[in-house]
């Protein structure tokens, strides 16, 4: 008897603030055959932030070895902070016929479609630039300064919306979550 059919990896990148993790959480609560990667990463946890679940937090030096051991699909420093996605783990769902969601930056989206083809990249865009600045202010976790360089990054990313395979305005989480599950393939999966 043949296994489950292989199931397809869908990358959501975009720009920081833009509502990545808030999007791609929505979608699996509400689709919950998706399995959304955990990244690891060397910053410290924001308040409500939980080890395992909102992301793997680990030192400099256990980073530094599983990228020397080949553990990780993709990674990328990011405001003085190294971001990871662990590979076994996403082999192992997507062998099992698991529909599989990464939530990472623009540098891993680029890391991902070169080591997988066949990913689907999915751009999340903000409704528009002040929004874009709103959130990140709002968020009210970081200084001034990391701000600033989010800033500058976001607009390198926006730039870059035309390498990937579709793009999403998250202009209301549920609406656009429900685009995200419509191009998985998974909108009737409730």
């Amino acid at each position: 008897m043949p296994g489950p059919e292989p199931a397809r990896l869908v990358v959501l990148s975009g720009p920081s603030g833009v509502g990545k993790s808030t999007v791609a959480v929505h979608a699996r609560d509400h689709h919950p055959r998706i399995w959304l990667s955990v990244s690891a990463t060397t910053r410290k946890p924001r308040p409500g932030e939980v080890d395992g679940v909102s992301y793997r937090f680990v030192t400099a030096e256990e980073f530094a070895g599983m990228v020397e051991r080949g553990e990780l699909l993709e990674y990328a420093e990011f405001a003085g902070h190294f971001y990871g996605t662990p590979l076994d783990p996403v082999m192992q769902r997507l062998a099992a016929g698991t529909p599989v969601l990464l939530e990472i930056e623009l540098h891993g989206a680029r890391q991902v479609h070169a080591a997988m083809p066949d990913a689907l990249l999915v751009f999340l865009a903000p409704p528009s630039w002040d929004e874009l600045v709103r959130r990140l202010v709002g968020r009210g976790t970081e200084p001034e300064d990391v701000i600033e360089r989010r800033l500058e990054t976001a607009k390198v990313e926006l730039a870059a919306q035309s390498e990937f395979d579709a793009v999403v305005v998250n202009d209301d989480v549920e609406s656009a979550a429900e685009r995200l599950v419509a191009l998985m393939g998974l909108a009737d999966d409730a």
